[in-house]
């Protein structure tokens, strides 16, 4: 068995979606008083369990709604969970949204040393690799523009570029392999593919099984939050293209 990257225990998370608003503190104490103030708690993960060793793959699929996003945050360190740990071994770097940490106002130039940093990268470092992440974005002839005149191609092209500049012990992808034209795709996931050679341990989120099983080595289905499957990327595949057919038939009928 190999180094233990990532370790997720019985994680839950919950949130509060409260069916009324209340603005004012005495109509507040009023209504609680009555009884009548609404709580709607609704568990977005509940009992979630799972160990990641030094180059695993984990594919995190089901369907809209299932809880993946939310479970990528928590690992990332992004949300707290209600119930629960994470223990990480290592630097992570998580590709949630792409380019959310840039200022518009900035350019692209401006934006590598910014958004580098955030995800803690030294200016020194983020200096000596400046010209690899250009190049690698293919936004040379708009590095000096800003961002806010950048399509969210462009965005997230100069994101991703950025974000795996360097091998992470962890890195977490959200659907950010979909962003860019073909050749970018293509161009991205044979970075990834020489990142997991290095070792690093990835939990990737996508719509797209063919793109999964090509990256993956294991995968899980979430379904309302919960695990429903876990293990070898063939045999879980399987029941999650079950699962989706199911669910178009339950739509038709």
């Amino acid at each position: 068995m190999g180094k233990e990257t990532l370790i997720v225990e019985n994680i839950g998370m919950k949130f509060n979606m409260s069916e009324e608003r209340v603005d004012d503190l005495r109509e507040y104490v009023i209504r609680l008083l009555k009884r009548s103030l609404q709580k709607n708690e609704f568990w977005a993960l509940k009992d979630v369990s799972f160990t990641l060793c030094k180059g695993d793959r984990l594919g995190i699929l089901g369907l809209n709604g299932a809880g993946k996003s939310t479970l990528l945050k928590v690992i990332a360190g992004v949300f707290k969970p209600t119930e629960g740990r994470v223990i990480r071994k290592g630097k992570v770097v998580p590709l949630l949204e792409l380019g959310a940490g840039f200022d518009k106002q900035y350019t692209g130039r401006e934006n590598i040393f910014l958004y580098g940093s955030m995800l803690g990268y030294s200016k020194k470092y983020l200096e000596e690799k400046y010209d690899a992440i250009v190049k690698f974005s293919g936004l040379k002839k708009f590095i000096n523009v800003p961002i806010k005149n950048y399509s969210s191609g462009m965005r997230s092209k100069l994101g991703f570029s950025i974000a795996t500049i360097a091998e992470p012990e962890i890195l977490i992808l959200d659907e950010v392999l979909s962003v860019g034209d073909t050749r970018f795709r293509r161009k991205s996931e044979r970075r990834i593919h020489k990142m997991m050679e290095g070792g690093t341990t990835v939990l990737f989120v996508s719509h797209s099984i063919e793109q999964v099983q090509r990256i993956c080595n294991k995968a899980m289905i979430l379904e309302q939050g919960r695990v429903v499957a876990f293990g070898g990327i063939d045999e879980v595949s399987a029941i999650y293209t079950r699962m989706t057919d199911e669910a178009e038939d339950a739509e038709e009928d």
